[in-house]
Parts: structure tokens; sequence; C-alpha cells
């Protein structure tokens, strides 16, 4: 078997860097995206792009701060490279605030992003309602930037983007030797994946270019991501709703919430709303099956499900999955020599 035809599909940011690392680490593949929706279209476009991982109940932590760890470093290492700008990836330092001290004073990623500490007393007074805070630098990636900038890095590797509905895995089977699901929300659909299943996310994004510094209410759902081209006010978490229409109170909401930790927000101007619904589940999916129908097989490796922490992780779980793929590919070329003899 000269050429491995690999599948990747879904071309939000995890469907993405796969495809980036299979096709850059997989000698003799060929690798094609395939999704109804590509960048600006995707949940991916919609997420405030922040490196502060999310906690997956069911996933080892070690794991998780492999993942975390392996994609703070990929996007480390451009944000110090003259891509960086095209990339939109960035350092941004600022605080994560509690209105009661936490369980977890030091979280399991505190090592892995810069500068780590516990605020002190007197840059606490500036949120009175709050007795407790984290200060440290981490990543941002300006998925406006980040997306488009992606796709153009799987196009310099050979691999071809293909606009196509897929409704059953096994439908690529006489074109593909190797599928890989990346469907994210998805895979409820594509595979049955019950687990797998949508928490609403709406955000506001701004001009307000004098705040340099993010502010994260520990609770997740408040915070104030700044970024190189606006702002990003969050947020909502609503379980199992697929709507993806603005809802104009729940953005006062948020625009309140915001103001309450950053009164200068109040001049913010050129103000927009946007939806996304986050691929939640208990863990991340990222294992690899042997579909078969008859005498006929299809290796599928899965890596879906990242909820809000896709950004987070997304490098880490992508190497993770490339390894899966390379297993497969060993083994078909195995099987493909002992036929030849």
């Amino acid at each position: 078997m000269d050429t491995v035809c690999i599948a990747v599909v879904g071309a939000g940011v995890i469907g993405l860097s796969t495809a980036v690392c299979i096709s850059e680490m997989v000698p003799r593949c060929s690798v094609t995206v395939i999704s109804d929706k590509f960048t600006p279209e995707t949940t991916s476009d919609v997420a405030a792009g922040m490196l502060i991982p999310h906690r997956y109940p069911e996933t080892p932590v070690s794991v998780q701060k492999q993942w975390f760890r392996e994609t703070f470093q990929h996007l480390f290492e451009i944000a110090k490279s003259a891509e960086a700008a095209d990339a939109g990836v960035h350092l941004v330092s600022g605080w994560q605030i509690f209105r009661s001290v936490p369980t977890e004073e030091v979280p399991f990623w505190a090592d892995v992003v810069l500068g780590f500490r516990k605020m002190t007393e007197a840059e606490l007074k500036r949120f009175p309602q709050y007795v407790f805070g984290q200060a440290f630098t981490t990543l941002k990636c300006e998925t406006s930037a980040y997306l488009p900038w992606l796709e153009k890095r799987v196009k310099r590797s050979g691999a071809l983007l293909l606009s196509r509905r897929v409704e059953d895995l096994w439908e690529l089977q006489p074109s593909f030797d190797i599928v890989v699901n990346c469907s994210g929300l998805g895979s409820q659909q594509l595979v049955g994946d019950c687990t797998v299943s949508p928490v609403r996310g709406q955000v506001l994004q701004a001009q307000a270019p004098w705040l340099k510094h993010f502010i994260r209410d520990g609770g997740g759902l408040t915070y104030i991501y700044p970024g190189t081209s606006y702002v990003t006010l969050g947020g909502t978490r609503q379980k199992g709703d697929w709507n993806l229409f603005p809802d104009a109170e729940l953005s006062k909401e948020i625009f309140s919430r915001c103001c309450a930790l950053e009164p200068s927000l109040q001049r913010a101007c050129n103000i927009t709303e946007k939806v996304g619904l986050r691929p939640s589940r208990p863990s991340v999916c990222l294992q690899k099956e042997t579909l078969v129908q008859g005498e006929q097989s299809l290796p599928v490796v899965h890596n879906y499900g990242h909820g809000s922490g896709g950004i987070s992780v997304h490098w880490g779980s992508a190497l993770e999955a490339t390894r899966l793929v390379m297993e497969c590919v060993h083994t078909l070329r195995t099987l493909a020599s002992v036929s030849k003899l």
C-alpha cells in the first residue's frame, strides 16, 4: 500500500489541527477535510480562544494536562514567530477571581501557563465582591484569524478541503482507507453518540481597545477577554439548548455582568452578538474503532466532545489522534504486505 487515503470529517479547530498533524507527521498519506461548514461558519469561530482549561470529569487529569501542555507549547512557539500576527496568537495577562476561596487554589495547569501566582490584597481591591484570585499569563487565539490560518496550513501540507455533508461515516469507505471523526456535536447523529449534547454559548464582541488584561469570574460564566480586533464578553452555559439565534435579554445581562467587573466597558462600541453550540461530553472521545459491514471494514479514529475547552487542548488532542491514525496505517500496511506474500 503506497498512499493511504485519510478523510477528516469536520473543519472546526479540532478537525483542522488534526488534519495538519496527520499531513505533517504521517508519511505517504493523502488527507481530505470534509465538512458542510468551514470558517467563519463553525462553532470554533464563536469561541473566545483563551487557553484556560475546561475540566472533563471522566478524562484523567494527567491526560488533560498533557493535551494542554502540548497545545500551550505549540502556540507559544507561534506567538514568538513571524507568523504570530497572521495566526492571531498572542500572550495576554490577567486575573481569575473568586467570591469564595476555591477548593483547588492551585489548578492542575498552573505550571503550564506563565507566572501563575495568588493575587495580592492590593490587586483584589479592584474587585470588592471577590475574596480570592489568581494572576497569570496565558495565550489567546483570535479564531477569526487562527482558523483561516489553519486552513492555509492544511492546504500547504497538500491536503484538500471538500464541502460536503456526511450522513454516515460508512459512505466514505469506497474512497478512503481511514476516517477521522472530528464532527463535534454532529457525532450525535453521525455515530449515534447520545452522550454528546449542546451547551449553548452566547457572547458579545465589542470595541474597547483600552482593555489589555483579561478578567474571568472563577465560575467561568462571566469573562472579559481582550483581543487584537475586539473584546469578547461572556457568557452563557445553557445545556441542551439548540437555539442559534441571539437572545437580546441575555445580551443585556451579559453586558451588565461584565460592566460590574469592568465599568469602563460602558464606553464600548460596535457591539455584536454571537452564538455557538459547544459539543459537550463527560469525556473527550479520543479513540479508534473499526466499522465492519460484511467482509468490508473501515478504521475510524474519533476526536470530538471537547465542549468549551477545545481551543485549550486542540493541538494536544490532535497529536493523540494522529498517533492513533499512525497505528491504523501500520496495521493496514502490514495486512497489505501479508496479502502480497
